[in-house]
């Protein structure tokens, strides 16, 4: 077995059940899917008179995607933490089909929490009407979980297995029949800036790439994506950083607003380059696409940039997993109905490694800046509820209470007004095993950018596809704080964002955007004329 890896043969991966779709728009070659679509909208103009008109728009766009499942490398920033020791553990349970007793019963591997994994979407209606569902997995071709080959990085030395045991996560019948392959997989040595996390990380840090020197570390993190590429004959490598939450970096001109600048200031060492950008400039410089799983700015201007100038994807911020994924339902259900709410209140408390390392001042902010603006676009949908300027109490707690361990709780309360002056409080109670939701959305956020990386795209006045832009706004649904390309409007709300992931990968086999319309049923076309007197 290479070193720093995980042995990615493939057991039991499931082959996706084929479609084709029978349309003249759409053309299949032995390498591609190649479908022409129309996108619709409507662009909207008023005067000062205060009188609105609508235009309706059509753009004609040609997808190509690439058929071919490449073999992927999976490589973590913080593998030894608890998502990525946990998500190892879960894999070579899933890929060995590894059973485990509980007091509950046996239990049995799964991808639970997984979007691509574990949901279905709508692929149309059979001759009787009624829906058919397929797995999100099979809309197109997608590496599977079991298909990845693992490894990353890390500042604590414990082997996968010590760091499985110090999580604290998975019951110990799975623990001790994963351990054994789990010895086997060690962290790569990562980067230490004391200064960007809190000072109670620094019992962890015994496994470091030596120096201050900052062009140093990017180089060191090139060459080890480069030999782990080589050593596991990769075709593609996703890097993921599900580290600890660092501070906000401070946003200085003249040293990481623009790519040049950030580059030198890479060069002289900064001290405000902080460890999460060094591995963004790393991967944009090596063609590999780097996600952001915490809360931090870690793609501040300069390192955007960058990534479109080499036309690499990246994404980002924060793992959307429980208590904000909730709000971004909730808010859209209640700014939907009319109902305005006026107050929200969370307040967490967890005992993992990541709620130590936000009981400091700095990296809590971070996290509260992440949690606090998911609501804002629901707010700005809404001008009859909402005046300019004004905005929901929203208020953002997180304490550190070690007992609780990785069983997260989350409470929260929702004041709205209603009618005719009636308040509305709702209060929820949230219970959560923190790292086995948040680790399902890793596979997701490195499926889905693998796949994305297959996709092009050509409009009538291009003479060549192009890729998409490099911020991958796409994976907005498993992100808190989604990163989106300059100019582009932040969209939050749970259901816009699946709709607009499910419709995209629709358009690339040549279908249109999912409608519940219904009309089939509420106007149908075969009916007499005699029935619609």
């Amino acid at each position: 077995m290479p070193p720093h890896a995980s042995d990615s043969t493939p057991i039991g991966s499931p082959t996706p059940s084929a479609f084709r779709v029978n349309a003249p728009n759409v053309r299949y070659t032995d390498d591609h899917i190649i479908a022409d679509y129309v996108y619709s909208n409507a662009i909207v103009t008023s005067n000062e008179g205060g009188s609105i008109n609508v235009t309706p728009t059509n753009t004609k766009y040609t997808f190509k995607t690439e058929l071919k499942v490449p073999r992927v490398g999976l490589m973590m920033v913080g593998w030894g933490g608890n998502n990525g020791s946990t998500l190892t553990a879960s894999i070579v349970a899933n890929r060995h089909n590894i059973t485990w007793r509980t007091k509950d019963g046996v239990k049995t591997p799964n991808y639970f929490g997984s979007v691509v994994q574990a949901s279905t979407l709508k692929l149309g209606i059979d001759e009787k009407g009624k829906d058919v569902y397929i797995p999100f997995s099979n809309i197109l071709p997608m590496v599977h979980p079991n298909d990845l080959v693992l490894g990353g990085w890390d500042i604590s030395s414990l082997d996968l297995a010590k760091s499985m045991q110090r999580a604290c996560v998975l019951d110990y019948d799975l623990q001790r029949q994963v351990a054994p392959e789990l010895e086997k997989m060690k962290p790569l040595p990562s980067i230490y800036y004391p200064d960007f996390i809190a000072a109670n990380q620094s019992d962890r840090a015994d496994n470091l790439i030596p120096g201050d020197d900052k062009k140093a570390h990017v180089e060191h993190i090139r060459n080890d994506i480069r030999q782990f590429k080589l050593a596991n004959q990769l075709d593609k490598v996703i890097v993921v950083w599900t580290a600890n939450t660092e501070r906000y970096a401070e946003i200085i001109p003249g040293v990481n607003t623009t790519a040049d600048n950030l580059l030198k200031a890479v060069e002289e060492s900064h001290p405000e380059i902080a460890p999460s950008t060094i591995f963004a400039i790393a991967c944009i410089l090596e063609n590999v696409p780097f996600i952001n799983g915490s809360p931090q700015n870690t793609f501040v201007p300069g390192c955007i940039e960058l990534a479109e100038r080499h036309r690499v994807y990246i994404g980002g911020d924060d793992f959307k997993s429980g208590q904000t994924k909730v709000k971004s339902v909730l808010v859209e259900f209640l700014v939907n109905s009319g109902i305005k709410p006026i107050g929200i209140t969370s307040y967490n408390h967890l005992g993992n490694n990541d709620g130590k390392n936000l009981s400091a001042p700095q990296q809590f902010r971070s996290k509260e800046i992440s949690k606090s603006n998911v609501v804002d676009d629901m707010v700005n949908s809404n001008k009859i509820l909402y005046k300019p300027g004004e905005h929901p109490d929203h208020v953002v707690v997180i304490k550190y209470v070690p007992a609780v361990g990785d069983s997260k709780r989350a409470l929260d309360e929702y004041v709205s007004e209603i009618f005719m002056g009636g308040r509305n409080t709702v209060s929820l109670y949230n219970t959560c095993e923190d790292s086995l939701l948040a680790s399902p959305l890793i596979l997701d956020l490195a499926i889905l950018t693998e796949l994305t990386s297959r996709i092009q795209y050509r409009t009538e006045e291009m003479t060549e596809f192009a890729p998409f832009h490099s911020v991958l706004s796409i994976l907005s649904f498993m992100l808190k704080a989604p990163l989106v390309p300059p100019g582009t409007p932040v969209v939050n709300a749970f259901s816009k964002q699946r709709a607009a992931m499910e419709n995209l990968f629709r358009a690339c086999i040549g279908l249109p955007p999912q409608s519940d319309m219904l009309l089939e049923h509420k106007a149908p076309v075969n009916r007499s004329k005699k029935a619609v007197k």
